[in-house]
């Protein structure tokens, strides 16, 4: 699909002690986040730390990641930003979407006593910062990131986002009741977000009896006509399109100058609110899935809450908004289940596990098995062509249509 993987800085020296073992969390001193200050008596800050992709190729990501969760937090504590009298603090580490910086990036933060983090927004940072948070026993919310192996990845890591089989499910109702017989052709990029999304086709609509191939361009690949002709030449009786960050103009060039909407239909996730006018006169032609766009749930109280907070911040809601925003309501509920304490990460995990709560979407739950977000979905289409194309919601899939199978917890 045309969003991303969502897919952050500079490698920094860790402070922590050979002895201290693995980062961290017997080394901290009295007075770190939730424990209460040992001289003065009061309530210490709890510092969240969040590694997504401030710059780099998903940076318009991230910085609607970055707005949700800052809007999430005024919401879920009610404006004050602190749980139970501790101040929470948040403390960033962009990791650029490169998974050797996000992983120097969660190991300082461990290091310098965090023991909540929050972000990726590309997958291949996602699946590298969970083993670390689970190694010391760190509470991880990923964002954006799509890849389906995020889910059950630890007993530590959770997701605030949608994953790539909730879109796949989605998009298998633009083919029919039958899939049987059908040809899907996968067309993405050769990332851990791609293979995701092949592997999730192939998982779906394969397991029902269509035949599905794919056809994957590097990442860092410009010149996109040749894989949109191969796309074309494999003759689908659908093109699946999944492709994240700034080279999806190219493709969507592409794909229209090798004329592929006449020849198939086509189904992509629908981007950012800035990537509309890409479609061109295509985008009406387009089958679209979607996570989220501003107004999609219908304005409900929480939407509402997120859109004011974000408008009045001096930026707009957008696609990936929604998963800050809801990182933030699962970081409050778990400091709120312990006071704000977080020596205890069992007790916050715990919390987590089996939570249902009203977010932007609707009403989202955290499975307990495997820590999956069950979450409704959007089908869509675009109005209108350039600056004056709108999105509409054409129907809301539910959560439990789209529910991916329970993932055995790896770890």
């Amino acid at each position: 699909m045309s969003r991303t993987d969502a897919t952050p800085g500079s490698a920094r020296r860790l402070a922590v002690m050979a002895a201290c073992g693995l980062l961290a969390v017997g080394c901290a001193k009295a007075g770190t986040a939730g424990t209460g200050s040992a001289d003065s008596g009061s309530k210490a800050p709890v510092q969240v730390g969040l590694v997504y992709s401030k710059t780099g190729p998903l940076a318009a990501y991230g910085k609607q990641y970055l707005e949700g969760f800052k809007a999430g937090l005024a919401y879920a504590t009610k404006g004050t930003n602190a749980v139970d009298g501790h101040p929470v603090e948040i403390a960033e580490q962009d990791d650029a979407g490169d998974p050797a910086k996000a992983v120097s990036g969660a190991k300082d933060l461990i290091g310098k006593g965090a023991k909540i983090l929050a972000g990726s927004t590309a997958s291949g940072v996602a699946l590298q910062v969970g083993p670390i948070a689970a190694q010391n026993k760190v509470l991880f919310i990923s964002g954006p990131a799509a890849a389906d192996k995020v889910t059950g990845l630890n007993k530590y890591t959770f997701r605030s986002g949608r994953q790539s089989y909730q879109d796949i499910r989605t998009a298998a109702s633009f083919i029919g009741k039958d899939a049987k017989g059908k040809k899907v052709t996968v067309l993405a990029q050769d990332s851990a977000f791609g293979q995701a999304n092949v592997a999730a086709v192939k998982a779906v609509l394969g397991a029902e009896g269509a035949t599905v191939d794919a056809v994957l361009a590097p990442p860092s690949a410009t010149d996109l006509t040749p894989f949109a002709t191969q796309a074309k030449g494999s003759k689908p009786d659908l093109l699946f399109v999944a492709w994240a960050g700034d080279t999806a103009s190219a493709l969507w060039t592409s794909l229209s100058q090798q004329d592929v909407f006449s020849a198939t239909q086509v189904v992509t996730g629908l981007d950012l609110a800035a990537s509309y006018p890409l479609f061109g006169q295509a985008g009406e032609k387009i089958s679209f899935l979607n996570h989220y766009f501003a107004g999609a749930a219908g304005s409900n109280e929480v939407e509402v809450a997120m859109t004011d907070a974000v408008t009045k911040a001096g930026s707009k809601p957008d696609i990936f908004t929604p998963d800050g925003f809801t990182a933030a309501q699962m970081v409050v509920h778990a400091l709120q289940s312990t006071k704000g304490a977080t020596a205890d990460t069992d007790a916050l995990v715990k919390s987590l596990e089996g939570w249902s709560f009203d977010g932007v979407k609707g009403k989202l739950t955290v499975r307990a098995e495997d820590h999956a977000l069950l979450q409704p979905m959007f089908q869509v289409k675009l109005t209108g062509s350039g600056a004056a194309a709108k999105p509409t919601v054409v129907n809301t899939v539910p959560a439990d249509q789209v529910a991916p199978p329970v993932a055995p917890m790896a770890g």
